[in-house]
């Protein structure tokens, strides 16, 4: 599920960068601007992310699941909701377009980098092992990060446009939420058996 989710992620960033960069021009401005509002959203998004898998125990992998959820929505309507905003903001100065892309990216940032803390507070629940748990999920999200990256830039985009490749990584997206709420699921059925078992 990890593996999907940061395929997803890395497809979104490619096709997000190339549609604000077709707005606002390629320069190093511009890239700096995609770049660091990416990487902040992801820095305070895993913060978050962690504050609420220690508060919030029993609720992590319900909490992913609302995440991938999230993540996949906006992923539907990003296409629309850019050009407009590019469209809106194309000749206003470069602080002004900096603060709007730092505002629209925010949101599915955040919801991208609290993942990783939320899954390493589950899966520590079953191996009691930190930097396994760690290990495990950054080498999946990692490859699957370069998958999405080799796939959106010289895969999808041979076939496909911005527009149905954005929605083909936000299916993918509600198809991991689909798959994480069945394993809570059965994790919860298992867990009723043998607490029953053993009363």
């Amino acid at each position: 599920l990890f593996f999907l989710s940061g395929s997803t992620a890395l497809i979104y960033q490619v096709i997000w960068q190339k549609l604000l960069f077709t707005a606002f021009g390629v320069d190093l401005q511009s890239t700096a601007i995609v770049v660091s509002t990416f990487m902040l959203g992801l820095g305070l998004g895993a913060l978050l992310g962690g504050q609420f898998a220690e508060k919030y125990p029993n609720s992590q992998l319900l909490f992913f699941v609302f995440v991938e959820v999230g993540i996949g929505l906006f992923g539907f309507i990003s296409y629309d909701v850019i050009r407009f905003v590019a469209e809106s903001f194309f000749e206003y100065p470069l602080i002004v377009i900096a603060a709007v892309n730092f505002l629209l990216l925010l949101f599915p940032t955040l919801l991208m980098g609290a993942t990783l803390p939320v899954l390493v507070s589950h899966l520590y629940k079953q191996s009691q092992n930190v930097g396994m748990s760690i290990g495990r999920l950054y080498f999946s999200n990692t490859c699957g990060a370069a998958l999405g990256c080799f796939c959106g830039g010289f895969i999808l985009l041979n076939f496909f446009s911005y527009s149905e490749t954005l929605v083909i990584a936000a299916a993918i997206n509600i198809a991991v939420a689909a798959l994480a709420y069945l394993l809570r699921s059965e994790e919860r059925r298992v867990g009723k058996e043998c607490r029953s078992r053993w009363s």
